[in-house]
């Protein structure tokens, strides 16, 4: 049986970073490389396909770093955890 391919997605997957990178946030991965027990993602950014650039794969695993799919500036603004905060009044 052959061994699970590590990020089965990746290739043609999107992504926002949080930061602007190379002056840009939203990314697409356009082609993947495998090295060893390393998976590398090339990104390029959507609104300029001349900005490319190679990163480790588990990056983009990293909230911190990186969203996926495309988003707004709004919806990056917006909180992480969509679960309603508990008000707790003593009686």
């Amino acid at each position: 049986m052959s061994k699970k391919q590590k990020f089965p997605h990746l290739l043609g997957s999107k992504w926002t970073a949080k930061q602007k990178t190379w002056g840009w946030r939203h990314f697409q991965v356009v082609n993947r490389k495998n090295q060893g027990q390393w998976v590398f993602a090339e990104m390029m950014a959507s609104c300029d396909p001349s900005v490319r650039f190679w990163i480790n794969a588990k990056q983009l695993k990293d909230k911190n770093l990186w969203d996926a799919g495309w988003k707004t500036h709004d919806e990056m603004q917006k909180p992480d955890d969509d679960s309603d905060d508990l008000l707790i009044i003593g009686v």
